[in-house]
């Protein structure tokens, strides 16, 4: 499978009577936005509204953030089996939209969403910040139910940003890449004497707002299987998620996922980079056994030596990470995860609810107790009346004064369990 990324960098943002990309500016027709989301007969109202890097911002609480693309060349389109119907994609072309982002925000969903700094202290912890983002406020309709809320501000957010791909079709990018994988009997002729590695790539999928969707199926419907990274990157696999916003993989992290990258970087080179398996995250033993017998089978019969694991979430998804990892060092592969941590607000309590002996190679995003104090800054996108019950704040989080102590739980992508982030812990 072979994908050829172009990179359209876009400097700035505007609102404009029409939608384009000129000059490295993405222009924004607010109406033309507007009427799109409001399609939806459950989201009662939708404002527009922009923040770039450096400005007095604050945005919260924020549902999803999301890369727009667009594929000009090859099967399928953007965000397969949700957006559009369900055809294999990650090979030919897909244009993207560099350096801006659609995010999604509004009256809560669930209490586990987050807060993006444009400037100051809280900006250090999101990638957010560097982006100019397109903010969605949208609310509900009276009496909406909850699943039926996050479902409208997750098809909101992808249909827009579908939308403002569509501005990259014909345009000459600025950067590509080409991301390729052979076939597994290829690759083993192309790189007899390299390591054969592959990326478990476990997904959030304990329902109750904790969902992750491949070709728009729910992943807790699904078995551990195999895809090529590159499907990845053209929107196989989107957020649904209102998990703790340090550690919560929104789809743009999907679309940019480091680990995917930073293997291609070595293909051929130090290691042969032979898929990614998809692997879900569970509630009850008994599926969680299921799902990590599988990942280990699949190690064992793809004939692997290494493989690398990321979680998302914490707490009851740290027994499924622990599960694959056993499991699979068992079969004779070697492995190494990434997390990250809730070692209490001292850094002092245990880091992971599960552990054991044969997860000695571990790779953390940070701790996601650490306590950290934003500033007032002069522009709220959203609303801060729900500060005090996020997660990661307590009551009294929110000062008079403007400020906001909280946990680093609170600002999205902060400890990420991809490495999408800047922390790490020794």
């Amino acid at each position: 499978m072979k994908l050829e990324l172009g990179y359209i960098l876009i400097k700035d943002i505007q609102f404009s009577n029409v939608s384009k990309v000129e000059n490295g500016t993405l222009f924004v027709n607010q109406d033309e936005i507007k009427a799109l989301v409001l399609e939806d007969e459950n989201i009662a109202s939708c404002e527009l509204d922009l923040a770039r890097p450096g400005e007095s911002i604050r945005i919260t609480p924020v549902k999803d953030v999301i890369e727009p693309r667009v594929k000009v060349e090859g099967t399928g389109s953007i965000f397969p089996g949700t957006l559009n119907k369900v055809e294999t994609v990650g090979n030919g072309k897909t244009h993207v939209l560099k350096g801006c982002a659609v995010v999604t925000a509004g009256k809560v969903v669930g209490f586990q969403e987050g807060i993006i700094d444009m400037v100051g202290e809280g900006a250090k912890y999101t990638p957010f910040s560097q982006l100019n983002n397109l903010v969605l406020v949208m609310n509900p309709v009276d009496g909406l139910k909850p699943h039926e809320h996050e479902k409208s501000l997750r098809m909101a957010g992808l249909k827009v940003a579908a939308h403002i791909g569509e501005l990259a079709r014909n345009l000459t990018p600025c950067e590509t890449e080409v991301f390729e994988t052979p076939s597994i009997s290829e690759g083993i002729k192309m790189y007899p004497n390299l390591p054969r590695v592959a990326y478990v790539q476990m997904l959030q999928s304990q329902g109750l707002l904790h969902d992750t969707y491949v070709y728009g199926v729910d992943a807790k419907q699904t078995l551990s299987t195999l895809i090529y990274p590159t499907e990845i990157m053209d929107g196989a696999i989107i957020s649904g998620n209102c998990v703790s916003a340090c550690d919560k993989n929104t789809t743009y992290h999907h679309l940019n996922n480091p680990v995917v990258h930073d293997l291609f970087a070595e293909h051929g080179k130090t290691l042969n980079f032979v898929c990614t398996i998809l692997t879900n995250e569970n509630v009850f033993l008994m599926d969680k056994e299921r799902s990590s017998d599988w990942s280990a089978k699949l190690s064992e019969m793809l004939g692997l030596d290494g493989v690398i694991i990321s979680q998302e979430g914490f707490g009851n998804p740290d027994t499924d990470l622990i599960m694959n990892c056993k499991k699979i060092e068992a079969k004779g592969v070697k492995t190494v995860i990434i997390t990250d941590e809730y070692a209490g607000r001292d850094g002092k309590s245990q880091s992971l609810a599960d552990a054991d002996a044969a997860a000695d190679a571990v790779v953390t995003g940070g701790n996601a107790n650490e306590v950290v104090v934003l500033p007032k800054l002069d522009k709220v996108i959203g609303s801060l009346d729900w500060v005090d019950t996020c997660a990661g704040g307590f009551d009294g989080s929110l000062a008079k004064d403007g400020t906001i102590t909280v946990e680093i739980q609170a600002i999205t992508g902060a400890t990420n369990e991809l490495g999408f982030n800047k922390l790490s812990a020794r």
